[in-house]
This record gives structure tokens, C-alpha cells and sequence, in this order.
């Protein structure tokens, strides 16, 4: 999944309730395209962020040098996402721009 500049939460995977599997995230990292900003990456506990009442953060504004990337989650400390939980990524606004790219593996 890919993200830019995103207003809010963007979603960038989501295992919807009851759907039987977890999904082990592999890697996650984040690529500061043009002024330095920041990114925050949080685990809902819905399948959507919205009206999510509890999250954990994994990253907390994370600064992403210009033309650099951040590996948020790699190989050596992967996660497991359960039903109905989802992980999203917050960019601060009018700070540049921010791409994600996340790899994952689909486990039934």
C-alpha cells in the first residue's frame, strides 16, 4: 500500500472481522519525498480506523529525512495483525509528503 500527504488516518491494511486469518507484517517503511516531515503509525482495533477507540502506536512522529526512508517495521521485529484490526498511518499535514509501502504475508 501506498500513501501521500494523506488527510488523517490512512488505512493501509485492514483484516476485516471474522476473517479467519492473520496477517504477518514483514516490513513497513516510510519515504520522505521532497521538505522533511513526519509520520505516526498506530494499530486499530477496528478493520477501519474510524471511531477506533483504542490504538497502539508503533511509531510517534517519526521524522523522515528528505529524500530518505525510515524502516518502521522490518524482518527483525514484525507483527501480527488480528481480525478486525488495522493499521493506519497519520502524515503531519503541509509538511511534505510521505510514502509508505508495506509487505505482508496473508497466514489462515
Amino acid at each position: 500500500a501506498i500513501t501521500k500527504n494523506p488527510a488523517g488516518v490512512t488505512t493501509i491494511v485492514s483484516n476485516a472481522a471474522a476473517s479467519g486469518k492473520v496477517y504477518k507484517i514483514n516490513s513497513l517503511i516510510a519515504a520522505g519525498i521532497g521538505n522533511t516531515t513526519g509520520v505516526t503509525v498506530e494499530i486499530f482495533d477496528k478493520a477501519t480506523a474510524t471511531g477506533a477507540a483504542n490504538t497502539v502506536s508503533l511509531a510517534s512522529t517519526i521524522a523522515v529525512p528528505t529524500f530518505s526512508s525510515v524502516v518502521i517495521i522490518g524482518k527483525d521485529n514484525a507483527i501480527y495483525l488480528e481480525e478486525d484490526r488495522s493499521l493506519g498511518v497519520y502524515c503531519q499535514p503541509l509538511a511534505g509528503s510521505i510514502n509508505v509501502v508495506v509487505a505482508y504475508e496473508v497466514i489462515s
